[in-house]
């Protein structure tokens, strides 16, 4: 990949760079779009990262469809260029099995009691990078593993793929956060687009765990962003009461079935809580709905 990366860099060309988990679906296509627009040639990377997952959580159960990804990229104006699609970018030991059936063993082999899916594997690898003040509110709370891995395998995909521009998309405000102040404390000479977020028809933020919703659930998880643009439409008309903003849109989740993580108002950048709106906010939501966990948020201003 880096060879590739190198020669195409050689002709002049700039890289643009779309990290996914795969199972790709309209949201992901929109940020191969949004690549299209900064850069010359795509690169798409498909890669279930071990090390953002604690052993309690679903790595054997994310979805995969790795020839439905393909046909997927193929429909986009102007397709990718190249698909960097690693079996296992954590393993550094010399054995005889094959990469596959190390990353398939490794993949249902993670267990409780250590920190991360690739701790438990004991294959060696022992450098993390951390953003320690943006990953520890939102998201960092109840999956203190998880900013820790994104963070590390961004790093690993920057440093193999050699990107001048890289897509994240707005439906993980926390972690497209990160990866900009990532970037800016460590140099790296790449820019960080935020692409919005996209939605289905029902206004449900796509997102490849959506497949294990039941109908139910699904319906009742429609109560995340329509309690969002409510949060906005109040504000608009001069509620900023953070708290007061909050508590309602807690009780309508709630009130669908849903099961609060966190729902919290924080400044866009700092990702600091803030009590009243007088700058940019960003209004941040993780739901439980059945087994599944959502995220949603909405930006806005007054």
């Amino acid at each position: 990949m880096r060879k590739w990366s190198r020669s195409t860099r050689s002709q002049g060309k700039t890289i643009g760079l779309v990290p996914t988990m795969g199972y790709l679906h309209q949201g992901h296509l929109s940020l191969v779009e949004e690549a299209h627009k900064h850069a010359e040639v795509v690169v798409v990377s498909i890669y279930v990262n071990p090390g953002q997952f604690s052993p309690s959580e679903d790595l054997s159960t994310y979805p995969s469809d790795f020839h439905g990804d393909i046909l997927n990229l193929k429909s986009v104006p102007g397709g990718v260029d190249a698909v960097f699609a690693p079996n296992n970018l954590y393993d550094y030991r010399e054995n005889k099995k094959s990469e596959i059936d190390v990353d398939m063993e490794n993949k249902n082999s993670c267990k409780k009691g250590v920190v991360s899916c690739v701790e438990e594997r004991g294959i060696g690898h022992e450098t993390w990078v951390r953003v320690e003040k943006l990953e520890k509110g939102l998201c960092g709370k109840s999956r203190p593993v998880f900013f820790r891995g994104v963070a590390t395998i961004v790093t690993k995909l920057f440093n193999i793929v050699e990107p001048d521009v890289a897509v994240f998309g707005k439906k993980d405000y926390q972690q497209w956060r990160i990866i900009q102040r990532m970037v800016r404390d460590l140099d790296f000479g790449i820019e960080i687009v935020g692409s919005d977020i996209v939605r289905d028809t029902d206004g449900l933020a796509l997102s490849s765990r959506n497949v294990h919703l039941s109908p139910k659930e699904r319906e009742k998880a429609l109560s995340i962003s329509k309690s969002l643009l409510k949060a906005k439409s109040d504000a608009k008309i001069g509620l900023v009461n953070c708290k007061e903003l909050t508590d309602t849109v807690v009780q309508t989740i709630t009130q669908a079935g849903g099961r609060i993580d966190y729902a919290e108002i924080v400044e866009q950048e700092s990702l600091e809580a803030v009590e009243e709106i007088k700058n940019p906010v960003v209004f941040c939501i993780a739901a439980w709905f059945g087994k599944v966990r959502l995220i949603d948020n909405i930006e806005f201003s007054v």
